[in-house]
């Protein structure tokens, strides 16, 4: 099972841990509103900082083809440093 984490009364489960790259402490800390209305959170490290990007689910009317969850492998390739440590938190809907 996924571990699953509450943040201000969102909860996230991490489906993706590349290299352990999931910090709890370090999750709470870099999370701010500006997440929560994303489906799907990336949570990369480069130089020692945790850098977040949100991504939404295909079917959500919000979808751009910049945050389409769709595209996340992509985003990784392209955007963070090659094999650095990520996660991917999904957000659990009641």
């Amino acid at each position: 099972m996924d571990k699953v984490v509450t943040i201000d009364n969102y909860r996230y489960s991490i489906i993706k841990n590349y290299k352990d790259g999931f910090s709890e402490e370090e999750f709470k800390t870099r999370l701010t509103d500006y997440f929560y209305d994303y489906d799907y959170i990336l949570g990369d490290w480069a130089y020692g900082k945790l850098r977040l990007k949100g991504f939404y689910d295909p079917k959500n009317s919000k979808v751009k083809e910049i945050n389409n969850y769709k595209n996340i492998k992509k985003y990784i390739k392209d955007y963070c440093a090659y094999e650095c440590k990520y996660f991917i938190a999904k957000k659990v809907y009641k």
